[in-house]
């Protein structure tokens, strides 16, 4: 099933692809107070509201497909290496004016609730942006929005055959119509259990002003927070 978001920005156009290609499964549960019927298989610690918010629904279990990539260090570093913790992972644009910072402070607001538990879970991003690959171009980011306050945030980028290729493993579709224009990416967030399995996907969304400025309310902000320290740990 595939769920396109379209995001219209004053002069431009953002448009983000949620895709979901894996079954899912609607329990037969009674509605909600909110009229929200429930997916199956997510945590008991999340709400439906807030499930719902998210976009969060089950995926059957598979390996989450390795990669080697630099982070905004210039430090190496793989998937399989992420083994034993949590990877909240999710793929952005380092020159992203939209819907990335918004994820960025839901990372932020995540990692603040997650507490002590924080220790065991990874916060990851791979650049989908073949015009700014470098360590430079995704560590102005992480510094931007505050990331680099995350002790274990990575912002992955490498050589374009590389990222295409995870992209790939990911069902990750980009596109672009050249170095000024806005990416078109799928926005997923996975979260991938400490064997380094694939549990769960979200889909990240954003309102906007009249003038096209994404932006999401501060309560849906810090509803999205919890809701990711929720699911990480609960696989962690």
């Amino acid at each position: 099933m595939w769920v396109l978001c379209a995001a219209l920005t004053a002069g431009a156009t953002s448009v983000y692809l949620v895709v979901h290609n894996r079954p899912q499964q609607l329990a037969t549960l009674p509605q909600d107070a909110t009229g929200v019927v429930r997916v199956s298989g997510i945590p008991s610690t999340v709400s439906t509201p807030l499930a719902s918010l998210m976009g969060l629904s089950p995926v059957p279990t598979r390996d989450a497909p390795n990669f080697t990539l630099v982070d905004q260090r210039g430090h190496s570093m793989s998937m399989a290496s992420l083994k034993g913790r949590t990877v909240v992972l999710e793929f952005m644009d380092p020159n992203c004016v939209d819907i990335c910072p918004l994820v960025s402070q839901e990372f932020v607001r995540a990692y603040q609730d997650l507490g002590s538990a924080a220790s065991g879970v990874v916060f990851v991003a791979v650049n989908v942006n073949r015009h700014h690959l470098q360590v430079a171009d995704v560590a102005a980011f992480s510094r931007a929005h505050q990331l680099d306050a995350l002790p274990s945030w990575h912002f992955l980028t490498g050589r374009l055959p590389s990222l295409q290729k995870t992209w790939n493993s990911y069902a990750i579709v980009v596109s672009d119509a050249g170095p000024n224009a806005d990416v078109v990416h799928t926005d997923t967030v996975f979260f991938i259990d400490p064997g380094g399995h694939e549990r769960y996907v979200a889909a990240p969304a954003a309102d906007y002003t009249a003038s096209g400025t994404a932006y999401l309310p501060t309560a849906d902000l810090a509803s999205w927070g919890m809701g990711i320290a929720l699911v990480a740990r609960s696989l962690s």
